[in-house]
């Protein structure tokens, strides 16, 4: 049932998962009615919801472009599971607005296989990426993915491995002047987010550990089979999964070695593993297990969300 309705590209499965979104967000807000108690708070709120929504079409839209999956919408319905799966995510500001920028460099480097305006691709792609580092620092090590992407198609002109130290450059001036000019504490905020940390005692609930479990095996599953597959797929299109896995691989080492340590940092994995997981659903034939992957994988979400609120 669920398949035949995700398996096609409708407006109206991306304005249901939408709707869901938007609800879901506001039932979890009700735990933390502090941040919805003033205008300022309402405003930030509205802001970080709008990215949520932006972070799933954007996530849509680079799978549909640039053929990494077929004409449907489960890309955009694994997305919003792993958001509620994780609803601490829903309101973590940093995290929401770090990984909105990795999207839209994703989405730059994904689409240099066209080799169409290569370098501005190589620059926008690296600015996004030092701009989300500036909100959570470890996310600065996606800006390997623009070094494979040049060694993937546009290695021979130096030029380009020279773009994302000049993207660097501007983030840096822009991040002093800010501080600079508004918050003298930024920089020391930055430096003090820079620390390696393998402490895995944040566990409050069971509920948490076992949203945690699920994920791991289902993304280690996902990756594994599209791992394997890959000789499979069209050699055109193997260099673009690659970067998919090396962006998941990349999230994955960001979860481990960051500081502050809770499941939410796991939102930098959750485009690539939604890409993974549409690709193995699309390559099943037999419809009663692909229901059954996309009911697991929904429904446990589902009622994991509803247990932590």
């Amino acid at each position: 049932m669920i398949t035949s309705v995700f398996s096609k590209s409708r407006p109206l499965n991306y304005i249901i998962i939408s709707a869901l979104l938007v609800i879901c967000y506001f039932l979890y807000l009700q735990k933390a009615p502090e941040l919805v108690d003033s205008v300022n708070g309402i405003m930030t709120r509205t802001g970080l919801l709008l990215l949520l929504i932006g972070s799933l079409f954007i996530i849509n839209f680079v799978t549909k472009k640039n053929g990494l999956s077929k004409d449907n919408s489960y890309t955009f319905l694994f997305f919003f599971s792993f958001l509620i799966l994780f609803p601490t995510t829903l309101v973590n500001t940093n995290l929401i607005i770090s990984n909105f920028f990795i999207l839209l460099a994703l989405r730059r480097l994904i689409s240099l296989q066209s080799l169409l305006t290569p370098k501005e691709k190589i620059f926008d792609a690296s600015l996004w990426i030092f701009l989300a580092a500036i909100f959570h620092f470890w996310s600065i090590l996606f800006i390997l993915i623009v070094f494979v992407s040049i060694l993937f198609h546009v290695s021979r002109d130096y030029r380009n491995w020279v773009l994302p130290f000049i993207s660097f450059f501007a983030v840096g001036v822009i991040a002093l002047m800010y501080a600079l000019i508004f918050d003298q504490s930024l920089i020391e905020t930055i430096v003090d987010s820079a620390l390696i940390d393998f402490n895995f005692n944040y566990f409050t609930n069971n509920y948490q550990n076992f949203a945690l479990s699920l994920y791991l095996v289902t993304a280690t599953f996902f990756f594994i089979t599209q791992a394997l597959t890959l000789p499979n797929k069209p050699l055109n299109m193997q260099s673009s999964y690659k970067k998919i896995i090396v962006a998941f691989i990349i999230g994955a080492v960001v979860f481990l070695i960051s500081s502050d340590k809770n499941n939410s940092l796991l939102i930098y994995t959750f485009a690539p593993v939604a890409i993974m997981a549409t690709n193995h659903i699309e390559s099943m034939q037999v419809n009663w297990l692909k229901e059954t992957f996309v009911y697991v994988i929904v429904g446990c979400s589902v009622l994991t969300f509803f247990s932590q609120l």
